[in-house]
């Protein structure tokens, strides 16, 4: 039994959690109560996820991260620009 498809719900669910807290912090460019190491560390772990995504070959994994890699980039750019 191929359970891909449990994968793409899981990764759009993820995935798409972090697209609130990104337009919200594009929007209002507030960043105060947002944390600069918890985003870095993320983000390089969201870049591994990728990474090791690419390596299975698990589309879910690679599109997924690739989504949330770009929103929590953003998010942490704009962290450190604006504080």
């Amino acid at each position: 039994m191929n359970l891909e498809w449990l994968g793409f719900l899981a990764a759009a669910c993820t995935t798409l959690s972090f697209v609130p807290q990104a337009a919200k912090t594009i929007r209002t460019r507030d960043t105060s109560g947002i944390s600069l190491w918890m985003y870095v560390v993320f983000t390089f772990g969201i870049a591994c996820w990728f990474g090791y995504g690419v390596y299975l070959m698990s589309w879910p994994m690679i599109l997924s991260n690739a989504v949330t890699f770009v929103l929590s980039s953003t998010i942490l750019g704009m962290k450190l620009k604006y504080g």
